[in-house]
């Protein structure tokens, strides 16, 4: 049906409401009323998630592409380590441990219950093993082993554990303990397992492959205990990650990453999209890597993703007043990729929305601004935050006495 028949049948519909002649009201309202859904018929519909949360983010341009329920309270379960990791490989980065350092295993650690690593108290274990050990096995001893190692004591490991959490943005998350067992309190959402997963690969990169390991055991361990949860990892060669949790309250979850070939984004690792998929209180271990693998799926062929500048590249250079130079770069220092439908990309149009004016001092990061992303018909399609690139200094007294000049007569 064409917007221009539509009209024509709303309009006359909203006459008979009225009991008045068609006329100017009964046309505006009528292509109100036309153009909303077609204003969203260009978002493509995700497929049905059994499952009691979910989300799908595209880490290559920061969108949630779906969600149900992003931002309801869950039990994070094994998810938790998520966090545990990016605690530790924090602290890798600091220098305050290495991967070939040997923690000592604990009583608390060995008396942990749950998935476990086997490992005996009084052993010496070195981190890379232990973060093996709490990354594919999934491993609650593991884990308190490396808490005791970072921390000092498992209270305050999850002390840093929460900071983290509020210096990451994860504003409805908390944790009570780091390996993820039921406790009071204890609780985060998809969107906060989203944010997270996206940051400990970008913050990380040199630690992503731990999550790819399909099989590790520690010498002396059960054998058959050396398999990874993640079921992705043995169906989908582009899977890489993450992590799988597990409890009778929380059902089953799956933090799942995938990164695949996007003609248009570049040459190499930096030519691959990644996808982010959040599955949680699914209802079996098959059902969630079912889930995730549809999730991902539909996210790479229902969306493309488009680089509209490379890394450092302004998108708008608007004039600066009192500034010892005369514009200022705004942008984004990784570059601008947006995700739309796919068959979109054609005729995209953007807008930059910002203040006026602009007076220096700018500083470099400052946020300033949003890139508006439109398609073809004027559809908004994605806002991308915009962040001055180079910082514009205030000019000196004649400058800034001129540019005050310059601003009134304007």
């Amino acid at each position: 049906m064409s917007v221009l028949q539509r009209i024509r049948i709303l309009s006359q519909a909203c006459a008979r409401r009225t009991g008045r002649r068609t006329g100017a009201t009964a046309w505006l309202v009528a292509l109100m009323l036309a153009w909303i859904p077609m204003a969203h018929a260009q978002a493509p519909q995700p497929p049905e998630i059994a499952a009691r949360a979910w989300l799908l983010l595209d880490a290559t341009s920061g969108q949630v592409l779906a969600a149900k329920d992003p931002d309801e309270p869950v039990e994070p379960a094994s998810l938790t380590k998520l966090m545990t990791a990016y605690v530790v490989f924090d602290a890798l980065k600091a220098g305050k441990l290495t991967l070939d350092q040997k923690l000592t295993v604990s009583e608390r650690a060995w008396r942990m219950p749950g998935s476990r690593m086997f490992i005996q108290p009084n052993q010496q274990i070195p981190v890379e093993d232990l973060l093996k050990g709490m990354i594919v096995q999934s491993g609650n001893d593991a884990t308190v082993a490396l808490a005791e190692g970072v921390g000092g004591t498992v209270e305050r490991f999850v002390e840093l554990m929460n900071q983290q959490a509020r210096a990451l943005g994860l504003t409805r998350t908390r944790y009570q303990n780091p390996e993820g067992l039921p406790a009071p309190g204890h609780t985060t959402t998809a969107r906060d397992l989203a944010t997270l997963a996206q940051r400990l690969i970008q913050d990380f990169p040199q630690y992503v492959g731990y999550y790819a390991i399909q099989r590790y055991r520690y010498p002396g361990t059960p054998a058959a205990n050396d398999t990874n949860r993640n079921l992705l990892l043995f169906r989908d060669p582009t899977v890489d990650g993450l992590k799988t949790g597990y409890t009778a309250a929380a059902g089953y979850c799956l933090v799942a990453t995938a990164r695949r070939p996007q003609p248009g984004l570049g040459e190499g690792p930096a030519g691959q999209r990644r996808l982010i998929s959040v599955v949680l209180g699914a209802a079996s271990e098959n059902a969630r890597a079912a889930e995730s693998q549809k999730l991902l799926n539909w996210g790479f062929s229902a969306f493309e993703a488009v680089r509209l500048t490379a890394p450092g590249q302004p998108i708008a250079t608007p004039p600066v007043w009192k500034g010892r130079t005369s514009d200022v770069r705004l942008g984004r220092p990784e570059g601008i990729v947006v995700s739309v439908p796919a068959g979109t990309a054609k005729g995209l149009r953007t807008e930059v929305v910002r203040p006026d004016p602009l007076v220096a001092p700018l500083l470099k990061g400052q946020p300033l601004g949003t890139l508006r992303v439109l398609s073809a018909g004027g559809v908004t399609l994605a806002e991308v935050p915009l962040t001055v690139l180079e910082p514009v200094e205030e000019a000196g007294l004649l400058g800034r006495l001129w540019g005050a000049l310059r601003l009134w007569i304007r």
